[in-house]
């Protein structure tokens, strides 16, 4: 392994890639810090105390802490994924989004216009929504009134165009997908202090010094568990009959089509996660009611009936998205047109027929254990007396998006080292093509 990153930074050109996404991801972490004018930390920190288990705490997480502080970075990257999301939904939707899609270079670049467009008027929205909360219900502004409104809303608009535009620059220059990246840095920018509160509980005496060793153990093999769901995937064998242009024969080779085990990724839990949090949210204005209090018991962490509702939503979601993302029609027509077809299955509506037919297999099973990797951290919390910010790392939204990110980042790594003829981080030997003497 220490071969392998000598040989990275070795390579000059990755090696600037590295470093400029490294700049880029401090300036995210510091800017995470520099709060709003108008806001009251310590009263902000106190009241935010009672929202870590609401739709706020989840959003605090994905902003890595910035909307507790009410930093310039408090929305995050999280509107430019709202607009990207609102518009993938509309290629399935409106006809004149799926021209674009398929209008290539062109039509990609105006995809890109719109989402920058929409991710500004959510930032808007958002930002406005937040200055009431600030002012309204925290009660944490110390100049309430038109003026820290105005200027709130420019900061927080502000930072999340810059998050935007260093996102985009680190995918164009740096290494891996900076709007991803950004999102894993505030997530695991967390693991510092969980870490330190561990340690310093069993040196108090708080807690067994075996028992983090078993917590290690669960952990790696938690890890290893979502790592192959992540890259689990079926292979459908397709042929492409041969084609004569010229002098030339075209076709011929056998490959196949990878249906995953986890097409949707993360976005289930998200989605699920998001509507779980709605009850007890709401309940948290009406805590004087009854009724409220029973929702609020219900749908808190380590009740069954959250996990069972829970574990629903994700499963629905993983087959809504997965039919928003992958197309077997569209494919079946690519197929058909480039001369493809699956073996022993006729073309056209057969084909997308048995696609579909094999993806919802494929998706059952990969719903199912995404619902338990979601549903883990709680039961974790129950069962050995975790707490949240440890039990968020052991499974859930933050575990599927640190190893997602990293295998991609890894696999960019890879990429690069091979192009260069120099064997990657899951391969042995040395430099490849050098001859022995």
């Amino acid at each position: 392994m220490i071969d392998k990153i000598r040989t990275i930074f070795s390579i000059p050109e990755l090696r600037e890639k590295i470093f400029y996404t490294l700049a880029i991801l401090i300036v995210v972490r510091i800017g995470a810090h520099i709060p709003i004018p108008g806001v009251d930390a310590n009263a902000l920190a106190g009241a935010f105390d009672r929202l870590q288990d609401t739709l706020f705490g989840l959003f605090n997480m994905f902003v890595g802490g910035a909307f507790e502080k009410a930093s310039l970075f408090s929305l995050g990257i999280m509107p430019y994924i709202s607009s990207s999301i609102i518009i993938q939904l509309m290629g399935s939707v409106l006809p004149y989004f799926q021209r674009l899609q398929k209008e290539g270079e062109a039509g990609r670049k105006k995809i890109t216009q719109i989402t920058r467009y929409g991710t500004v008027l959510i930032a808007a929205m958002q930002s406005y929504g937040v200055t009431v909360f600030l002012e309204k219900e925290l009660q944490v502004v110390v100049n309430p009134g038109p003026l820290f409104v105005f200027t709130a809303i420019i900061s927080m608009v502000t930072g999340t165009i810059l998050l935007m535009w260093m996102g985009e620059k680190v995918t164009e220059r740096g290494i891996g997908n900076g709007i991803s990246l950004i999102i894993m840095v505030g997530i695991v920018s967390r693991l510092p202090f969980v870490i330190g509160n561990e340690i310093r509980a069993v040196l108090a005496g708080e807690k067994l010094f075996i028992s983090e060793i078993v917590l290690m153990g669960v952990m790696f093999l938690v890890i290893c568990f979502v790592v192959l769901l992540t890259q689990g995937t079926r292979k459908i064998p397709v042929q492409y009959a041969k084609r004569v242009v010229g002098r030339k024969v075209y076709g011929g080779q056998n490959t196949h089509i990878p249906l995953r085990v986890n097409t949707a990724g993360v976005m289930p839990i998200i989605f699920a996660q998001s509507i779980m949090f709605i009850p007890s949210t709401i309940s948290t204005f009406f805590s004087d009611s009854d009724f409220s209090s029973s929702i609020m018991r219900w749908f808190s962490f380590e009740h069954p009936v959250y996990w069972i509702f829970f574990g629903l939503m994700i499963i629905f979601f993983t087959y809504f998205y997965t039919a928003i993302a992958f197309d077997p029609i569209q494919v079946s027509s690519q197929m058909k047109q480039q001369g493809g077809f699956i073996p022993g299955v006729r073309p056209g509506k057969k084909t997308s027929e048995y696609i579909d037919n094999i993806l919802s297999k494929v998706t059952l099973p990969g719903s199912i254990a995404l619902a338990l990797v979601a549903i883990f951290p709680y039961i974790l919390m129950q069962t050995m007396d975790v707490e949240y910010d440890l039990a968020s790392f052991f499974g859930g939204t933050s575990l599927l998006i640190i190893v997602g990110v990293a295998l991609d980042t890894l696999q960019q790594l890879e990429s690069h080292l091979m192009m260069r003829h120099y064997d990657g981080f899951l391969s042995k030997g040395k430099i490849r093509g050098r001859r022995r003497m």
